[in-house]
């Protein structure tokens, strides 16, 4: 009897990968239904508004090291696991949509409930972003992978475990190049891609304001993420810092995640160990989990590279054990969460209800082509156009800032004169209004109108300045205003 069983189980997962899942460009369309509705997945479409991240100021981030430790005598060891929330319509396995804000338990289902004999299907459009940021990432991708389940339990898991990818992610062995901040030193840095893999996030537990009581809310229950994992390839807090904002850029630019770290859609746990200069043996890793600012990724990875030093010294090395820390903002360090499980405590095992997701080189070389101009590529064309790394580093931090420069730049204006008029004015219009640089009235046209115009003399730099303001706040024409105001004439009385 139990040899049969056996059979049966050997027979029902040959069954599953012996049918695979296809994506093939255009074709390929899932459907699932839910109250007899149906939704085509695979034509879903996502609309995201970025946000420019705040810079990280040296003044506010001092080196971490109050009882003067010898930190020079120690190299830190730093990786960092980012997940990524993805900006699909619904959810990874179901037709629930997912909305920041909405009010708790409003957009579930059996499935992301995870109720017995509730079955999942694939929202395509995951399989598509994973593509996208693999690519991205310089990574080498699995043409075939799959899904398994990762066993653990919380409250806010009702199935008892995740859908995620264990042994066969999408993605694997990868790379980031960045910039450093002019500020902080400057200099180019790459850092290693280990992974991207594709899982379901669990749900939120609210918790009572006298702390005897939590509530379950599973509205982000089945949420599609990524998980990037990079390689131990950091050294400082600030790398760290840097390292999880270039992948917040890379995202949004891809059009994949709104990234706000304020809502969730972009979270890190960092991985930090140190070992004496020298010592080829890595120490002790501690996971600092779900920091959600890139100050908070500096602060906490400086902080907890001063207590182990500080433990190596007293010669309590031992005391540094594997385990899940937490960083409190108010204390401004870490402290213990829980004890790190190991991955033989996950039990993973395929996921029996999911197929194989099996790519076609026709389907990849379409996504290939659709890529945009990332962060890195952009760095480097605006160096060939002569700006400085700090103009560099502050147009191409922001994927709607960028857009605005090109136009402006597309319509012959001096490129110095534009990256300064948006750097400078412009710059502390928005952060006075509390606007993006979609929200102003000056179209990029009126700029390259308004740069040309005092480039020809037809008025000064001053006057530039006030007409600015009003075609920012009020919109109209450069040349509408000079007639109106008749500023030529004024000009040249300056003149």
């Amino acid at each position: 009897k139990k040899k049969k069983k056996k059979r049966m189980a050997s027979i029902c997962f040959k069954a599953i990968h012996t049918r695979p899942l296809f994506l093939f460009p255009y074709s390929t369309l899932f459907r699932t239904t839910r109250s007899n509705k149906a939704v085509s997945f695979s034509t879903l479409e996502t609309g995201t508004k970025t946000q420019s991240k705040p810079k990280l100021n040296p003044n506010n981030i001092p080196k971490y090291n109050p009882e003067n430790l010898p930190l020079h005598e120690y190299e830190s060891v730093i990786g960092i696991e980012t997940h990524v929330q993805l900006s699909t319509l619904t959810k990874a396995f179901c037709t629930c949509p997912y909305n920041y804000g909405s009010q708790p338990n409003s957009t579930i289902c059996p499935i992301c409930m995870g109720l017995p004999g509730a079955l999942p299907v694939l929202n395509s459009k995951i399989i598509e972003f994973a593509v996208k940021v693999g690519l991205a990432l310089n990574c080498k991708l699995s043409f075939s992978s799959k899904f398994d389940r990762k066993q653990y339990f919380y409250p806010d898991l009702p199935k008892g475990y995740q859908i995620s990818q264990f042994d066969i992610p999408i993605a694997t062995n990868g790379y980031v190049d960045l910039d450093l901040p002019v500020e902080f030193g400057g200099g180019h840095r790459r850092f290693g891609i280990t992974r991207v893999h594709i899982e379901e996030d669990a749900g939120k537990l609210l918790h009572s304001a006298t702390g005897t009581y939590s509530q379950v809310d599973l509205n982000r229950a089945g949420v599609p993420l990524l998980e990037i994992v990079s390689e131990p390839d950091m050294r400082s807090g600030l790398e760290a810092a840097e390292y999880a904002s270039e992948i917040q850029r890379v995202v949004r630019f891809l059009g994949v995640s709104n990234g706000n770290m304020q809502e969730g859609s972009l979270r890190c746990d960092v991985n930090v160990s140190v070992r004496p200069i020298g010592q080829l043996e890595f120490g002790t890793k501690v996971e600092i989990k779900n920091l959600n600012a890139f100050s908070g990724v500096h602060r906490a990875i400086d902080y907890e590279i001063s207590r182990q030093v500080k433990l190596h010294t007293q010669g309590q090395r031992d005391q540094i054990v594997q385990e899940t820390r937490l960083w409190e903002e108010g204390a401004q360090k870490t402290v213990t969460m829980r004890k790190k499980e190991g991955l033989a405590d996950y039990r993973y095992f395929p996921e029996p209800d999911l197929p194989e997701v099996v790519l076609t080189t026709a389907y990849v070389d379409n996504i290939k082509a659709s890529l945009p101009e990332l962060p890195e590529m952009k760095r480097r064309r605006y160096e060939k156009m002569g700006l400085s790394m700090q103009d560099v580093l502050f147009l191409a931090n922001d994927i709607n800032i960028c857009k605005y420069f090109d136009a402006v730049i597309e319509k012959g204006a001096d490129v110095k004169m534009a990256a300064n008029w948006i750097m400078g004015d412009i710059a502390a219009y928005l952060k006075d209004e509390k606007l993006s640089i979609d929200d102003i009235k000056l179209k990029p046209e009126e700029l390259a109108e308004l740069i040309a115009s005092i480039r020809g003399g037809i008025i000064s730099g001053k006057i530039g300045k006030e007409i600015l303001f009003e075609l920012v706040s009020k919109g109209g024409t450069v040349k509408g205003l000079i007639e109106e105001k008749d500023l030529v004439q004024s000009a040249n009385a300056n003149r």
